[in-house]
């Protein structure tokens, strides 16, 4: 997992999380197993609130948790191979900067259907 705006706060945080996303997706793109097959992965985006902080007594960890992160599990989790699935959240703070294939409704584990987007690529300008 990883997140942006944290500890400092991040303005375009989507922006720069989207942007990493897809240059993930490209870089293991280029991978392949022995049987020729390539390597995929499943990626997950959300933006929201979190509770972050330090737990445990001997050994310490940095931690978040809360609704957000539940999401974003959902969202890799419920998503596609090679693909990257955004919650409604992020898209309407990527819409305007990338091309996403049509929203479909995904079954979220206590949330019910929540509309989610395939994140495809940077829109080019121009």
């Amino acid at each position: 997992m990883a997140v942006c705006g944290l500890p400092e706060p991040c303005a375009d945080h989507a922006l720069v999380v989207a942007a990493m996303a897809l240059e993930m997706r490209d870089a293991v793109n280029q991978f392949r197993r022995d049987t020729g097959e390539p390597i995929q992965l499943r990626i997950g985006i959300n933006s929201g609130a979190v509770v972050a902080g330090v737990i445990g007594m001997k050994k310490f960890v940095y931690d978040l948790w809360g609704d957000t992160v539940n999401v974003v599990h959902r969202m890799e989790t419920q998503g596609y191979a090679g693909q990257i699935q955004v919650s409604e959240a992020t898209y309407l703070h990527l819409q305007d900067s990338f091309q996403f294939a049509e929203p479909t409704d995904v079954a979220i584990k206590g949330k019910g259907l929540m509309r989610a987007y395939l994140l495809l690529s940077r829109k080019h300008n121009g």
